[in-house]
């Protein structure tokens, strides 16, 4: 079962929290351990919405497939169903491109979105300070990041939301930036790019 947001104020109990109606319910489902699960935890959602977070899936397709599982044993339960993956082609299991359009198709056919990055997650905490258009390796992510942050970045870093939270408009308005200028898209070659922007705004409504 999906480990449940620290911000949540009340267990789930039928279609209702603490007596009042659930106004949303997301699921969001990662292919990382700790990294995209504490920042996605450090939304702090009103007691009325509710986020589900399943941790460390693994491969972009393997989340996908979870996310598919957990959705179908939920009924009609989620309002938002989401998977969290990397492109991450240098990675030892996940540089087949196929396997990547793969989970991007599997996840349209079971109406579930994606907030997907190429390269790596750590991209999208880039654009909270620069606009950032060059493909580099995953490794200098980290490199511009502790000079960015004015320390040593720590990939599992749980309070990484709240360091970047003042510059999130500016992310956003660089990520749809950086989308816009692949023309026809190709998330398997647009490096870098990113979705993750688009579950950010669906959270914030509820902010």
């Amino acid at each position: 079962m999906p480990r449940k947001a620290w911000n949540r104020y009340a267990q789930y109990a039928g279609r209702r929290t603490n007596h009042l109606e659930v106004r949303q319910r997301f699921l969001i489902v990662c292919e990382g351990e700790k990294t995209e699960p504490n920042y996605f935890e450090g939304f702090r959602v009103p007691k009325d919405v509710v986020v589900d977070i399943e941790p460390g899936v693994g491969t972009h397709i393997s989340v996908v497939r979870k996310a598919i599982s957990l959705k179908d044993a939920a009924g009609d339960d989620y309002d938002q169903v989401w998977c969290v993956f990397d492109r991450d082609k240098d990675g030892a299991n996940h540089s087949d491109a196929q396997n990547f359009n793969e989970a991007l198709r599997l996840a349209a056919a079971n109406d579930i979105k994606v907030a997907y990055t190429n390269d790596a997650f750590e991209l999208w905490y880039l654009l909270h300070f620069n606009y950032h258009d060059t493909a580099i390796h995953r490794h200098d992510y980290i490199t511009k990041l502790g000079v960015l942050l004015g320390a040593e970045y720590k990939k599992n870093d749980p309070d990484m939301f709240q360091k970047l939270e003042d510059k999130m408009d500016h992310a956003t308005r660089n990520a749809k930036k950086l989308l816009s200028q692949y023309n026809p898209s190709a998330p398997e070659r647009d490096d870098p790019s990113t979705t993750v922007h688009l579950l950010v705004e669906q959270l914030r409504l509820y902010l």
